[in-house]
Formats: C-alpha cells, sequence, structure tokens
C-alpha cells in the first residue's frame, strides 16, 4: 500500500548540524555550476548559429572542429548536471545519456573530422532532434509541476526540434543553404537550453520554505 505525505520543511540554518551545511553547500554549488554552465553553453550555441547565419561561406572542417569543442563541452556540462540533483529534478533527467553521447560526437569531430565532413549536418540535426524531443517530456513535466514558464520549454523544444528534423531529410539543398539551416538549428537548440537552464532548475538558499512530497510505499507480504 502506498501513501503520499506532504511534508513541510522548515530549511533555517539552526536546523542542520555543521556537516549537513557543507553538503548541502556542496550540492547547490554542484546545481550552481550545472546551471551557469547550461547558460554559458547555450549563449555559445546561439553565437554558432548566428555566425553560421552570418558568414554561411565558412568551411565545413571549420565547422566540424567548431562543433567538437562545442559538443564535448556541451556533454560534460549535460552529465555534470545529471548528478547535480537540483530541487525540481526536471532540467537534467535525461542527460546521462545524451550528454555521452553529445561527447562521443564531440570528440569523434576532434579526432576523424575528414571521415565525417560529408556527415556533419545529419550528426548534428540527429542530436538536436533527439534533444528537442526529451525537452517536449521536460516541457510537460513542468506543466504537470505548475511551472508557468513551461511554455517556453515546449516552444523551444519543438522548434529545435523541428530544424534538427530538416537537418536529416533534406541535408542536400547547397553549402549555403546547409550552413544556414545549422546555424538556425543551433539558435533554436541554444534557445532551448537557455530556457531549461533559467526556468526549470532551481537553486535553494537555507532559510527558504519548501515543500517536499516524499511518498512512502508499505509493502504487505501476501500468503505463499
Amino acid at each position: 500500500m502506498c501513501t503520499a505525505f506532504l511534508l513541510s520543511v522548515f530549511l533555517s540554518p539552526y536546523f542542520f548540524t555543521i556537516k549537513e551545511k557543507k553538503e548541502w553547500a556542496n550540492l547547490m554549488k554542484t546545481v550552481r555550476t550545472a546551471k551557469i554552465g547550461y547558460i554559458v553553453i547555450s549563449a555559445l550555441f546561439c553565437l554558432a548559429g548566428a555566425l553560421l547565419i552570418a558568414f554561411p561561406g565558412t568551411s565545413v572542417t571549420a565547422l566540424c572542429s567548431a562543433m567538437g569543442v562545442l559538443l564535448l563541452i556541451y556533454g560534460v556540462v549535460k552529465v555534470v548536471g545529471f548528478f547535480s540533483k537540483d530541487l525540481y529534478r526536471l532540467a537534467f533527467q535525461f542527460d546521462l545519456a545524451l550528454g555521452l553521447l553529445s561527447a562521443a560526437v564531440g570528440l569523434i569531430l576532434l579526432l576523424h573530422p575528414v571521415a565525417i565532413l560529408s556527415m556533419v549536418h545529419f550528426i548534428v540535426g540527429i542530436l538536436i532532434l533527439a534533444d528537442g524531443l526529451f525537452k517536449i517530456q521536460i516541457a510537460l513535466d513542468a506543466r504537470r509541476f505548475g511551472l508557468t514558464q513551461w511554455w517556453l520549454i515546449f516552444a523551444g523544444a519543438i522548434l529545435a526540434g523541428v530544424f534538427g528534423l530538416l537537418l536529416i531529410i533534406k541535408p542536400f539543398q547547397g553549402a549555403e543553404v546547409i550552413m544556414v539551416r545549422t546555424g538556425i538549428s543551433l539558435l533554436a537548440e541554444g534557445l532551448l537550453n537557455l530556457f531549461v537552464a533559467v526556468y526549470a532548475v532551481k537553486i535553494l538558499k537555507q532559510g527558504q520554505n519548501e515543500v517536499v512530497v516524499t511518498e512512502f510505499c508499505e509493502k504487505e507480504d501476501k500468503p505463499q
């Protein structure tokens, strides 16, 4: 039998022991680091996207190198976010697998750029599409959680997913057209992650009142 208890806990500085204060500070430091990392990498995605739109004549080799570095950092930030245990448990819930995949793809782009020159847009499209689909789930969870800005995450996820899909299904339409479309996709991905970092990551300070929902389950032994 499962019973849900709604427990309101006053987290004041006097409530914690010295050890618990240190643990709490370390936990919030990790969450803050993940949030800042998400915001910085989002800004870099937006910048890279804007540059590709403004300068569509950029070489594919340069794009591979830039995307390799960006995806490697992006993957590390996602993995850190997954283990940060932020209060809402929304933004980073799918980031372990996506973070490892992004980091692996980033390394491949850096180590073997020539071998995958013709596939770079396809690869970027798959990653952006996958992230957009997972962010749709995060947006719906945020809505059930009561976050009023859930629709921004939802709209950003749809936009990023659509442009990611276009990179996959229509990759060959002229080099400059592909670059512009890649730039728009990166810009949409950057905005999406910025919305997630700002609206779905909660950093809690000591002394704040928070409502914690805990579910306790009691299993009854059945007669053999």
